[in-house]
């Protein structure tokens, strides 16, 4: 993404939050006074126009393209349907009432609600929540009826709670992999995220309940997305809602670390979840992303993949571990066997390596005191390049640039910033090695989270680049 493209995704926000002013005073004016149905209208209506304009800034190679999905209804089996987008989301029609099985995100409920209601047209019992993300939880409130019973994890309150207390943190960090994210969190009380109260809370034994004559099995099944994970399963027709619990790419290595930022994620806890829905002998499995799968011996599959590749990459940490290895010796050494192989498209190898080293050993790696005090190695990076000399340093990155060594590049361009941040040269030389890491997670990781990030790097260089030159 060049400068252009940069400037011309803020001016796209530029307009949408002009928009958000403009369409938040006519929902005021709109005259809905007491009436909660018409208020429900109103507020569809302008989530249905900040939706459209919000996605349409999105670039299309951004977030794995989600939001270019068509929010297009979809038949799953009688009496069972999705409508997709960046979050689907599900209803199981009942001759009692309708069970929703997440909400999607909140940019997309007005135009989903629009395309799911004709197809489910009577009240909502149940809505049942996967997990606590944005893109899931979020549409819940143009949903929910005063009745309607919310079904989550025992731990979602807490997840839920830890997200938007650290929301401010928490989204610039996102920002950095969702590029075309607004600067600030909204402050639109309808599109904000948090303030779920469940009603009903599935823990380890799970929750059972019967509807117009239809069994519903919500299952405890925490892991690879946060401890909060439950699925929906349909027994007498053999369909398996997964939510996140097994990412938006079946099969994939799941994302046991996110580089956006959230708690631990427990790999033993998420083994046994998947062992829990290999058990189910699922025919129809609908995630919470991208299409539905049908087949029991291709989901059996794809679920025992998933799984053995977990336990595999887990074991081999802990092997590593009890040899005296260190972290970074293992993420270099620890790759999937050819059997194995999966897609690492949502979550790397050598990402899960960490974060399983560090999840049973905690961030102190033991390999010298100082990773205990508040002194970083960047503190003495200016004296290290006053030391070595700039022009010394900046022919070492160049030579690890021309071994196709970018990390070592970028560790040396790094120190130079610390002593002259407003070097054009060593700007220059980074901004080429970051395109060098992009190239390569285009061509060998293909991690969504890695493109945009570097991306987004790529991109705040190069507008410093400018600032300089200009300067």
């Amino acid at each position: 993404m060049d400068v252009a493209d940069k400037k011309s995704i803020k001016d796209r926000y530029s307009y949408i939050s002009r928009s958000i002013v403009q369409m938040s005073i006519a929902l005021i004016l709109a005259g809905c006074g007491e009436d909660a149905s018409l208020k429900r209208q109103a507020e569809l209506k302008v989530v249905e126009m900040i939706g459209k304009v919000a996605t349409r800034s999105m670039p299309d190679d951004m977030a794995g393209g989600f939001h270019n999905i068509p929010i297009e209804v979809v038949k799953i089996a009688d009496g069972v349907h999705q409508v997709m987008g960046i979050g689907n989301t599900h209803i199981i029609s009942t001759p009692d009432g309708n069970v929703m099985f997440d909400t999607g995100i909140s940019i997309q409920a007005a135009e989903q609600v629009k395309k799911l209601k004709p197809v489910a047209p009577g009240p909502i019992t149940h809505i049942i929540l996967s997990h606590s993300h944005a893109d899931h939880i979020t549409g819940a409130r143009f949903w929910r009826d005063k009745d309607t019973e919310i079904i989550a994890h025992r731990e979602f309150a807490e997840e839920q709670r830890y997200l938007t207390e650290l929301e401010p943190y928490l989204h610039n960090r996102n920002r950095t992999v969702f590029p075309w994210m607004p600067e600030e969190p909204t402050d639109i009380e309808m599109l904000k995220y948090g303030g779920i109260e469940p009603t009903i809370t599935v823990d380890e034994n799970d929750y059972h309940f019967e509807q117009g004559g239809v069994q519903f099995e919500v299952l405890s099944t925490p892991g690879a997305e946060g401890a909060d994970n439950i699925c929906l399963w349909l027994p007498q027709k053999k369909i398996l809602f997964t939510g996140d619990t097994l990412g938006p790419n079946f099969p994939q290595f799941p994302n046991v670390f996110t580089m956006r930022g959230e708690k631990v994620r427990k790999p033993v806890e998420y083994i046994n979840s998947l062992n829990k829905l290999i058990a189910l002998e699922a025919e129809i499995l609908v995630p919470s992303h991208r299409e539905h799968i049908v087949g029991k011996e291709a989901i059996r599959a794809g679920l025992t993949k998933i799984r053995d590749a977990t336990q595999y990459v887990h074991d081999e940490v802990v092997a590593g571990m009890n040899a005296g290895k260190s972290v970074h010796q293992l993420m270099k050494e620890i790759q999937l066997p050819a059997e194995l192989e999966l897609t690492q498209e949502h979550g790397l190898v050598s990402w899960g390596v960490r974060s399983i080293w560090e999840y049973y050993a905690t961030w102190f790696h033991f390999d010298s005191p100082t990773e205990l005090y508040p002194i970083p190695v960047r503190d003495i990076y200016a004296d290290l390049a006053e030391i070595a000399g700039v022009d010394t340093l900046m022919e070492r990155a160049r030579a690890h640039l021309d071994q196709h060594q970018p990390m070592q590049a970028l560790h040396y361009l790094e120190i130079v910033a610390a002593k002259e941040p407003n070097n054009i040269a060593a700007l220059q030389r980074q901004i080429a090695t970051y395109e060098m890491i992009l190239e390569d997670a285009i061509n060998i990781s293909k991690n969504n989270y890695e493109k945009d990030y570097m991306r987004t790097l790529i991109s705040n260089a190069e507008a410093r680049l400018t600032e300089l030159n200009e300067g």
